[in-house]
This record gives structure tokens, sequence and C-alpha cells, in this order.
């Protein structure tokens, strides 16, 4: 070969990479969510019944100000890997995310701070005779496994939540996580914690009990086909005089079981398909047995264009013994986490129209678009203008009704519902 070509042949060859740098996938990254609900019936204590992140009736409301900082781990990896996530938010929806004893009565206003999210991470390379690819490890303060809605709306088909999300799952754990990846189709998920929404000592956690969370993890089709299903068990009924009177029992060592399972099918490249299961059990010493409520959800989200998606979902739940379908958010802007310490409401506790007037099973439907805006020109290289990676908005139609004849909606006065709202998501 002539001197010539080796050089050539030489100087097409890229020079090898250096490995890439722990921090090289740390990210800073922040959503805004603001939206309105808007109901007809205009009901006298100004909420939706049955909603919780979007309570308020029409009131235009700042739903989250999110911020994330994350570093996180690589599940693959051969080797260890190390991260961490701390998540924060400012808004109306933190009544109803606080961890008991964090910022919960830091600002008597309707837009709160919480923290979402604290954690440390590791893969582990561990027993990898019998789970082939390792296992993952999380400690401290973190989001539940259950469900197919999250905190994080940019996640969410809808600006408004399912009963199943709002009343049936748990949202947030303190404690110790670990998934075991015994193949790439299976995962096995298994931890403990000190109940929802729940910190460490009093009053922190609201009573003495540990909670369990675990599930299992299928991937089946090239990733298509993917299904979760998951279990909390764990006292969450308050140990205080209250709380002891409200469930006739000793709340820390009263079980609540939440089980759910969420099945997911990516049909095609541009229709997505979702099935939601969920069973909830609370021990609480009344006549019936216990307080249970179960039902499903199902979802359809079509891709039109690559900028505009139609979003259906239908659900029937039932609360069998009218113990978990509430609306707390008035008067006041702490009737929620009060309800979670077991502590007196100003003007009584629950508060007046807080529940069904008996037994209910609700039909829930909702239709909407996600419509997302191009992307935004900088055109006099603004560096404010180059933050922003996307801009959503949401708007819906949804129709709630009672099945069996009870009149939950519009202060106990009427058997159904219809809301027209939608929200505009911005993410940087």
């Amino acid at each position: 070969m002539a001197a010539s070509a080796q050089f050539a042949y030489a100087a097409d060859v890229a020079p090898a990479k250096p490995p890439a740098g722990w921090w090289d996938t740390f990210t800073v990254g922040a959503v805004i969510e603001a939206g309105i609900t808007v109901n007809p019936d205009s009901p006298s204590n100004g909420l939706n019944f049955g909603s919780l992140y979007t309570d308020k009736a029409n009131s235009l409301l700042l739903n989250q100000f999110l911020l994330t900082a994350a570093r996180p781990i690589d599940p693959t990896s051969k080797d260890y890997d190390f991260g961490f996530k701390f998540q924060g938010m400012y808004g109306s929806d933190a009544r109803y995310t606080h961890f008991l004893g964090e910022l919960d009565y830091a600002i008597n206003s309707r837009y709160q701070l919480d923290v979402v999210e604290a954690n440390l991470q590791a893969h582990l390379p561990w027993l990898t005779s019998v789970f082939a690819g390792g296992i993952d490890a999380k400690v401290g303060q973190f989001i539940s496994l259950q469900g197919e809605e999250t905190i994080d709306p940019t996640n969410n088909f809808f600006y408004s939540h399912s009963y199943i999300y709002n009343f049936g799952i748990a949202a947030k754990l303190t404690g110790a996580a670990f998934v075991a990846h015994v193949i790439p189709e299976l995962d096995i998920y298994a931890g403990f914690n000190t109940g929802n929404n729940t910190g460490f000592g009093w009053p922190g956690d609201n009573n003495a009990g540990v909670g369990f969370e675990g599930g299992i993890g299928l991937n089946l089709l090239g990733g298509n086909l993917t299904a979760l299903a998951t279990t909390n068990i764990a006292p969450q009924n308050p140990a205080t005089p209250l709380g002891d009177a409200a469930c006739a029992c000793y709340p820390s060592n009263t079980l609540r079981y939440l089980n759910d399972l969420v099945v997911t099918w990516k049909a095609t490249d541009k229709l997505t398909f979702v099935f939601e299961g969920n069973y909830a059990h609370d021990d609480t010493n009344i006549p019936a047995g216990g307080a249970s409520a179960y039902g499903a959800a199902g979802y359809a989200s079509y891709a039109i264009t690559d900028w505009l998606k139609l979003n259906g979902r239908a659900e029937v739940w039932r609360d069998n013994n009218n113990f978990f379908v509430s609306s707390l958010g008035a008067p006041g802007n702490f009737n929620f986490v009060n309800s979670e310490h077991g502590f007196l409401n100003f003007g009584g506790y629950p508060p007046a129209g807080a529940f069904a007037p008996a037994p209910t099973t609700y039909l829930e439907l909702t239709a909407g678009l996600n419509i997302s805006a191009p992307p935004i020109p900088n055109l006099f290289n603004v560096p404010s203008a180059a933050w922003i990676k996307s801009v959503m908005v949401r708007p819906e139609i949804r129709y709630d009704s009672s099945l069996n004849g009870t009149t939950p909606f519009n202060v106990a006065t009427k058997s159904s519902q219809w809301t027209f709202g939608g929200d505009i998501l911005v993410k940087f």
C-alpha cells in the first residue's frame, strides 16, 4: 500500500471519544402548568366534586411550577452507577401532594410549596446469576409505582385526573425501594415506606406503622406491550383522637390495601391504548367490615399529526362505602392535609359536602386534545427564548355521573356534572 493511501486512511478514522463523565447526564428542567375548569352549574362551594387538582370551579389556577434537578442512573450498566433526583413544586396542586411535616403549613394560600421527590439512587450489579440486569435501589422520598397518571403533568393525557388517581392509589413515599431486573422482559419491585404522603417521625408520619410497596413489571413485544401490577399495603389513617374516632380502630395497626394494574399497548406508531384496573380496601372498623372501592379506566390516544393528538378516557369506579371519594378544597386551603394529619378543620371536620350522600358508582368520560405549538423561533437571539423546550395546550370536555342514582355533584344536589377545562404546559 502506498504511503499516501496509508495517510488518507488514517485521516478518515475519527479519534476515540473520551468516556462520558458522571456529570454529563445531570439535567435541570422546569414545567409551568396553568389551567381552568369551567363548571356551568357554578357550585355554591366553588368545587368540582370528585376532583382534587382541578377542584376549583371557574377559577384560573397556577397548578404547578415544577423544578427538577436529576442525575439518573443507567439501569443497563454492567458497573455500579449512582445518581439522585430532587423535584420541588410551587402551585395549587401542592395542597394535595405534601409530605406531612414538610412545608405543609408554610403558606396559608391556594398556592403552596412542596417537595415532590428527594432521593439517592444506585444501580448495583449484584446477584447477576439470578437477576441478569442487576438491582436498582432508591432511598429517600419518591413517587409511588402506582397508577397510569402522575404528579408531573407532562406525563398525562389530560388536565383533569381519574377517580383512580385521586383516590385509589398511593402518591408519594418515604423509605427505600428496589427493582430487580430478572431478564429484559421481567422486573420485580419491592420496598418499605412510612405510608402515603408521609415522612419520618411526628408530625411527618401520622401513625407508627410501616408500609410495603411492590409489584411485577412486564416488557413485551419489544416494548410495545407493558404491564405493571402493584400493591401498596400500609396503615394510612391518622393516629390522633379524631383519627381514632373516625375509623373506630387503632390506626397504626389498621391496614389499607391499594392494588393497581396498568397495561399499555402501543398498537401502532400513532395509536396507544391503556387499561387500568384498581381495587382499594381499608380495614377501618365500620359495620360493613371495612371500606372498599374498585373499578377500571381505559385510555386511547391517537396522533393525528406530529403536533395534534386526540385522547379519550372512560372510567367506572365504585366507592362501595362512601369512604374514599371526597372534595376537600373548601372552605380552607389546609383541609386535605388536615385530614391526613387527623386535625380538626376550621368550621368542623370534615367540611360540609365533602362526601357523597351515599355509596356511589362513578362514571367519568373525558375527551381532549393535545396541541403542541411549533418551535419558538429565536429571531432576535434572545437567550430566554432558547430556554423554552415545548409549549402544549390541552383542552378537554368531561362528564361525571352517578350510576346508582345518588346526588354527589353540585353540593349534593345533582347526579351528574359537566365540566369544560384545559391547561397550558410550558416546558423549560
